[in-house]
């Protein structure tokens, strides 16, 4: 039995803390924000999040976040990517040398274009970073529906210990040794599905949906091979895996926000409207700069940035990427 710590209570850390305490390991979660806690605390629930997940009495709720960290054998870092970096700061003093960190954020930092568990190996040098990358929704996993996941890390003991810690008979998790594969197709598959959910808005068909889908993994691809990423890996969970069930499903709040900015509010509305971070949003102008420093074209994600950065209309975005010049599916292949 493993003491975990989960940082954030959110959906996500709500979702884990749950998984892990019914398979019988010594979870503690730690809150970062006050009403947050006393909240979740009094309810034994994550009602604004994840509504009718109770978490078992053997979780013990905190804010303590010094005593959480030290006494952790390991610790899981769950918040939104915009605060991935703070958290990392304040946890830095307590993380002992060798400790793991599993950091589950998917995103980039916009300020300086690195990936999340990057900014972590960055602020917290003596601690081991493992990536865990998983493609479907924290209501699913609270109610033990049986589903896949994989861990990345520098080093196969690592990636075997965290898989050993999530592994259960609902959750089988795979180890890939492509940290920055796995993150890169964890961010930037929810540009994608903001992309799918604004043709759903729209009004358009399965054909558009599959369309923006098989068209947006060949962006990712592109653009992870370019920074050294192994292209197999854009094949597996947390590639085309993890886009699929991101632009198809209705738990997703990157389609959802697309949806209603579909069907006519400003990206602002509608992140307000679906109540929880969008990091589609976020992780749309990093890629678009990451394109241009590595010389590759994503027009998806540039037509996303623009609807949500440039005011423009997404109907003309739409139009604009089927006017295109054409070009070879696949590059590589010629007549």
């Amino acid at each position: 039995m493993a003491k975990v710590c989960v940082l954030g209570s959110g959906s996500w850390g709500t979702a884990l803390a749950v998984h892990l305490a019914k398979k019988g390991e010594d979870v503690i979660l730690c809150s970062l924000t006050e009403e947050k806690f006393e909240k979740i605390k009094k309810e034994r629930e994550n009602v604004s999040a994840l509504p009718g997940v109770k978490i078992p009495d053997s979780v013990e709720i905190t804010m303590d976040l010094e005593s959480s960290v030290k006494n952790a054998d390991i610790i899981v870092l769950v918040t939104a990517s915009v605060y991935v970096r703070e958290t990392a700061k304040r946890i830095a003093p307590f993380v002992r040398d060798g400790q793991i960190i599993v950091e589950a954020a998917k995103g980039i930092e916009e300020a300086n274009l690195k990936m999340l568990h990057e900014v972590v190996e960055e602020e917290i040098p003596q601690a081991k970073v493992a990536v865990f990358f998983f493609f479907f929704h924290a209501e699913e996993v609270g109610r033990g529906i049986p589903t896949t996941c994989v861990v990345g890390a520098r080093d196969r003991e690592t990636a075997e210990f965290v898989r050993d810690v999530f592994i259960t008979d609902s959750l089988r998790v795979y180890i890939n040794p492509d940290m920055l594969g796995i993150a890169l197709g964890g961010a930037l598959k929810n540009v994608i599905a903001l992309a799918a959910g604004i043709a759903d808005g729209l009004g358009y068909g399965d054909n558009s949906k599959a369309a923006l889908i098989t068209r947006g993994i060949s962006e990712i691809t592109r653009l992870g091979v370019k920074m050294g990423a192994d292209q197999v890996t854009f094949a597996g969970l947390s590639g085309i895996g993890d886009l699929i069930v991101t632009c198809e499903s209705k738990h997703s709040r990157n389609r959802r926000a697309g949806v209603l900015i579909g069907e006519g509010m400003t990206p602002q509305e509608a992140m307000t409207q679906v109540d929880m971070v969008v990091e589609g949003v976020y992780a749309a102008r990093s890629a678009k700069k990451l394109a241009g420093i590595h010389g590759e074209e994503l027009p998806i994600v540039n037509e996303v940035v623009k609807v949500l950065f440039e005011n423009k209309d997404p109907a003309e975005a739409v139009k604009d990427l089927m006017i295109r010049d054409t070009v070879l599916e696949n590059r590589g292949q010629d007549f």
